[in-house]
């Protein structure tokens, strides 16, 4: 089992940045996929952006190309999601989420562990 500790939510005005972080622990980090998603309040969860197992491909959901990179830091163990141009409709709950397991980068059921979230604010 992995753990995943998610840090950098915030308030940020529209247009700003705000990186995010997820520590994790337990596996090998090279033994999982990782994946960003988000919720806001009364939506569905939803997939932002992942790395793939091997961490030579990344998928963007298409509302967040362009703006969100996600990037890891194998020696630190940690992912991290840094999200710029940031429009008030990007306010959720951020989740990082591990996946050892087959299934889909971008179906939040595919994932295995899960972080406790962390929120991100966008002020209009």
């Amino acid at each position: 089992q992995v753990q995943l500790v998610e840090s950098g939510g915030g308030l940020v005005q529209a247009g700003g940045s705000l990186r995010l972080s997820c520590a994790t622990s337990g596996r090998t980090f090279s033994s999982y996929a990782m994946g960003w998603f988000r919720q806001a309040p009364g939506k569905e969860r939803e997939f932002v952006a992942a790395y793939s197992l091997s961490g030579s491909s990344t998928y963007y959901a298409g509302a967040v190309k362009g703006r969100f990179t996600i990037s890891r830091d194998i020696g630190l163990n940690t992912v991290y999601l840094q999200m710029k141009s940031l429009k008030p409709e990007d306010a959720a709950v951020y989740y990082c989420a591990a996946r050892y397991s087959s299934g889909s980068y971008y179906v939040a059921t595919s994932y295995d562990s899960w972080g406790q979230g962390t929120q991100v604010t966008v002020s209009s």
